[in-house]
């Protein structure tokens, strides 16, 4: 998923005053390029705060945008999520009541005053930033706009799963503390890539956090889906291919039950690595579905093997169907400070790999050429 956090702040930092009332900090020219990053997203993420203090629609008001959207099958909105602890939220919020978009509630508590309102995700305390991720993206949802209040982004910021910030500063407004609410600096760490522009009254700073590596992803997850070609169909397993790429760029492939009829795909590669003596420490794994988190046959999981051997990020088409257990190794993985990255666009072509456990139909060889 490709995150982004966008806020606008006064000059000496502060999202919003102490008022009841909701503080306009963007100027027109600025609101217009945040529509723009609204429309470009698949979901936007606000704070219950947020929700309760400003009682924002979240809907486009681009109307060619509302209608590209709709002429590719989706919502004339991206969908809205929210994260509650306290569960103190109205369904008389304009987040609930306008427009059609899907309405997504993360919550460490049941809702049912939402029942019809939106999706409640029941969540343990306190609820995560890899959490949240992880079931948007089982829900289909590939970016997601991050736009506050202060917990939220710093959330995103702490568990290291935001790819790009837009700050924004108006420049000629400040507030004072006996004026001002929340406050939130941004700092860019030190190697980001930074740009900054002026629109008027604001300043805005855009930050990379993550450089993008999506056309490098997609080449070694092709290879690891052919390589799960190679596998035999059980009754027991998923047939998965794997790719160990090393920092040095040494390469080692791995599938299910290729040595061993209890070996992971992902075993099966690592273990060629360590083999041929490969510093692991770095590396990017690629499966063609998400690594396990609990094992029966195996003392450890893929998920603990890589963790183990310092893998700094693993790349994966297709989140695990609940047939066996409940996989939780995407959420596991971005907990312990792993990037994790899911490419959704290959999923189907692996679930109809494994048609003998997914019902999906095997596309004809014809058809992969």
């Amino acid at each position: 998923m490709q995150i982004t956090l966008s806020f606008a702040t006064s000059s000496d930092g502060y999202l919003d005053d102490s008022s009841n009332e909701r503080l306009i900090l963007s100027t027109p020219e600025d609101w217009a390029e945040v529509h723009r990053l609204r429309a470009a997203h698949d979901a936007i993420l606000v704070g219950a705060e947020t929700l309760r203090h400003d009682d924002p629609s979240l809907l486009l008001r681009d109307e060619e945008a509302r209608a590209r959207r709709r002429a590719r099958g989706l919502h004339a909105d991206p969908a809205k999520v929210t994260l509650t602890a306290s569960g103190d939220l109205s369904p008389a919020l304009r987040f609930f009541t306008a427009g059609d978009a899907d309405r997504i509630v993360f919550a460490t508590r049941p809702l049912p005053a939402l029942a019809g309102a939106a999706t409640v995700i029941p969540c343990e305390e306190p609820i995560t930033a890899a959490r949240i991720v992880t079931e948007l993206e089982k829900r289909g949802i590939g970016s997601l706009l991050v736009e506050g209040g202060a917990r939220v982004l710093a959330l995103f910021l702490d568990e290291g799963l935001a790819d790009r910030v837009r700050a924004a500063v108006r420049t000629t407004l400040t507030l004072g503390p006996e004026r001002g609410g929340a406050r939130f600096r941004f700092m860019p760490p030190a190697g980001a890539a930074v740009r900054c522009e002026r629109l008027g009254e604001m300043a805005v700073t855009h930050c990379e956090l993550h450089p993008d590596r999506t056309e490098e992803d997609r080449r070694f997850l092709a290879q690891a889906i052919e390589t799960s070609r190679r596998c035999t169909p059980s009754a027991t397993s998923y047939c998965v291919g794997a790719v160990v790429v090393t920092a040095a760029g040494k390469c080692f492939t791995g599938y299910t039950h290729e040595t061993s009829p209890t070996h992971h795909a992902e075993q099966e590669a690592i273990a060629k690595a360590l083999a041929a003596g490969a510093e692991l420490r770095g590396a990017t794994i690629y499966s063609s579905m998400e690594p396990c988190s609990r094992r029966a046959s195996e003392p450890e999981s893929c998920t603990q093997l890589i963790l183990r051997h310092g893998f700094r990020r693993v790349v994966f088409a297709c989140y695990e169907p609940d047939r066996f257990v409940r996989c939780e190794g995407a959420c596991l993985l971005r907990r312990a400070g792993v990037e994790v990255r899911v490419l959704q666009e290959a999923a189907g072509e692996v679930l109809r790999i494994n048609g003998h456990l997914t019902g999906h139909t095997p596309n004809r060889p014809e058809d992969r050429r």
